[in-house]
This record gives structure tokens, C-alpha cells and sequence, in this order.
């Protein structure tokens, strides 16, 4: 991705998405690409509500209900997932205020990589969650650590509604 101004991802000879890097990692078209490239966290689910400007799903492997800051149109009551990159997922030792982007889970594993960690959360439902936290403090004990209780979170435009 670091090479090209504009990729091209393949799946068994037919053109999945065609983009610059960031427009593919960001905004991936479906699941094969959002997989493809990077690692990322996928909630399967249903539309709930679709309104113009936000939407809900609701997905059997978290506690709230998922919210996205833009409405989606023409899927309702349709299977799909929402992916969420690492990076934009955050966590925290109290429950988040709100009532949807958020669900309990333990801290099952860390990869410390210097710059940042990555925290590998079990949720109640089994689902794994990775989230990417920048090491911005000194001494880890300041930060999570393993089989520790958390709630992971995500803002209502961190992630992508993926319907195919």
C-alpha cells in the first residue's frame, strides 16, 4: 500500500474493489476486501432502523445495538455486517455512556509492538475483538492488562456497513 497510488484487489480473477489505499482501507466495498487488507473486526448483523441520517443493527455477538452515523438505504431487515478497524476501536474500565457501540469483555491477550498495542478482548458472547491503543504512557501498568475486565467502544462513523 505503501508503493502505488491506486491498488487493485482481486478474488479469484474478478476486480473486488479498485482505489487508492486509503479509500480501501477505509471505505472497503466488501467483505473480501475489508478481510483482504489489514486487520479488521466484523459484527454480523440486521438493519433495525434506517433513517437518513443514521441507521442501527442489531447484532447477536454484542451487548448494545450498533449505530452508524449515516443512514444506509435500501437494506433494512437485510443480513450485513459492520467492519471496524483496530485502531478505531477503544477501550475503557468503565461502561460507556451511551447506548449503542459498546460491549463487556476481558482482556484475553496483548501483543506489545512498541509504538502500540494491540489488546485482544473476549466478549461475553465469544466473539474476539482486537483493539489498537497507541503507547502513550510510560509504565504499561498504567494501561490494561490481561484478564482484566473492559469495554470496548467505537464512534458512530468508525466503521463500514458492509452488505455484501
Amino acid at each position: 500500500m505503501t508503493m502505488a497510488h491506486r491498488l487493485a484487489i482481486m478474488d479469484s480473477g474478478r476486480i473486488m474493489q479498485i482505489g487508492t489505499p486509503g479509500d480501501i482501507y477505509e471505505q472497503p466495498n466488501c467483505r473480501y476486501t475489508a478481510e483482504f487488507i489489514g486487520s479488521v473486526n466484523i459484527f454480523e448483523g440486521v438493519m433495525d432502523e434506517d433513517k437518513a441520517d443514521h441507521c442501527t443493527i442489531l447484532s447477536p455477538e454484542l451487548d448494545r445495538p450498533i449505530r452508524v452515523g449515516h443512514g444506509v438505504t435500501g437494506f433494512s431487515e437485510m443480513p450485513m455486517a459492520l467492519a471496524v478497524r483496530p485502531e478505531k476501536v477503544a477501550l475503557s474500565k468503565t461502561q460507556p455512556a451511551g447506548e449503542y457501540n459498546w460491549s463487556a469483555g476481558v482482556v484475553e491477550d496483548i501483543a506489545y509492538l512498541g509504538t502500540h498495542s494491540v489488546y485482544h478482548v473476549r466478549l461475553k458472547t465469544g466473539k474476539k475483538v482486537l483493539a489498537m491503543l497507541v503507547n502513550d504512557v510510560r509504565w504499561a501498568n498504567e494501561r490494561f492488562t490481561w484478564d482484566e475486565p473492559v469495554w470496548v467502544h467505537w464512534d458512530d462513523n468508525a466503521g463500514v456497513v458492509l452488505t455484501a
